[in-house]
């Protein structure tokens, strides 16, 4: 009679082509499979997405937005990610990944527009800022609850098995959201199934203010895989090549062998959970700085690609006042977009408007014209 081990004797490797000075690792040859033009282009939307983060933050900050969320210290996750997939997957995210957005092509004033919630926003205003979506890039729509895209991936990912595309579906999702009854129906329904799906998890360390020894005692997300029979690997999520590495060949593996696979990115949030949040409630500062200064991974591809005569101090400069001035300039124009109209609450969502949407419609508008102080005078009604 033998009982199994609750705990493995070893941990789970993870898988790294750069160590934390940016120097390639001895015996890894995975960095070739960047060209300059690749690298070169990550490392923009690495700065962009960084600077994108900042400048929104702090309008938040100043009134301007009603609520941000920011990328800080995942920036490699996102980019490398989006850079080692097809503009044929379709993407179901969480909440922290705009980075693939960016690279697919998201201006940063599509950014901004829906920040700010107005005409031009493709959801008319109806979500919170930061949940933004594209058809036209195949990005579906932010959803605030945690867990429910990951079920929903795994039908879009028996979609393209069923129509025999040569693409797969990618959903991300942090460490929180593994404690979802979603996350488990959903690895075990992809496996059976059999469906080319990449799962790829930012494990952070924090659900808002809830580390992970406080979440599971298994040796993190990746062995959570193969109990549902399901390939699975650990990358350094703060290594660019390695999770464009990993990615890249998960990717082909989901495809041609029609399979999920489970990417576990280790990775730290430097930012706070949200503008609702201050992680100095929780966490020491000097953790929160050691990974911002010392494992920022912004700073370890920049090494790698200087080493490799890509970049230079000139171009950093000029880079950072580029898209500064662009975001500035994005947010000016948001603010005097016109807000949609009152009448875009009720539609999108059926063909003809029931009876009691109708009569919401109609009550909202006549207390709004006996109480027009207490609502926002620049929605036209």
């Amino acid at each position: 009679m033998t009982f199994m081990c609750e705990t493995p004797v070893k941990r789970v490797p993870c898988f790294r082509v750069l160590d934390d000075n940016g120097e390639p690792i001895i015996y890894s040859n995975y960095e070739q499979q960047v060209s300059k033009e690749v690298a070169v282009k990550m490392y923009n939307y690495m700065v962009t997405l960084q600077m994108m983060d900042t400048v929104f933050y702090e309008a938040q900050r100043q009134g301007r937005l009603s609520f941000y969320l920011t990328t800080l210290g995942e920036e490699a996750i996102n980019i490398a990610s989006a850079a080692a997939l097809s503009t044929d997957d379709l993407i179901l995210p969480q909440y922290r990944e705009p980075g693939i957005l960016l690279w697919r092509g998201f201006t940063l004033q599509e950014f901004a527009d829906q920040l700010f919630g107005n005409q031009d926003d493709y959801g008319k205003g109806r979500q919170m800022p930061i949940h933004y979506g594209s058809n036209k890039l195949n990005y579906i729509t932010v959803s605030s609850p945690l867990a429910t895209q990951l079920p929903q991936a795994v039908g879009v990912a028996y979609s393209l098995k069923m129509d025999r595309k040569d693409a797969c579906a990618v959903t991300y999702c942090g460490d929180g959201s593994t404690s979802e009854g979603d996350f488990h129906a959903a690895l075990n329904f992809a496996a059976v199934m059999e469906v080319p799906i990449l799962f790829i998890c930012r494990n952070n360390g924090w659900a808002i203010s809830t580390p992970t020894e406080e979440q599971f005692r298994s040796d993190g997300i990746v062995v959570k895989g193969p109990a549902y029979g399901m390939r699975s690997i650990r990358v350094d999520g703060n290594d660019a090549l390695a999770v464009y590495a990993a990615i890249h060949t998960a990717r082909r593996m989901a495809i041609s062998e029609q399979r999920p696979v489970l990417i576990e990115a280790l990775t730290y949030r430097v930012g706070h959970h949200s503008t609702s949040d201050d992680s100095t409630k929780y966490r020491p500062v000097d953790e929160i700085e050691y990974w911002k200064m010392a494992r920022n991974p912004v700073n370890r591809f920049r090494s790698w690609v200087e080493k490799n005569g890509w970049w230079s101090d000139e171009e950093e400069l000029e880079l950072r006042n580029s898209v500064k001035k662009q975001l500035l300039q994005a947010i000016q124009v948001a603010e005097k977009v016109q807000k949609p109209e009152l009448a875009d609450l009720f539609s999108d969502v059926y063909d003809n408007l029931p009876s009691n949407l109708c009569e919401q419609e109609k009550l909202l508008r006549e207390t709004i014209k006996k109480h027009p102080q207490d609502f926002p005078s620049d929605v036209p009604l």
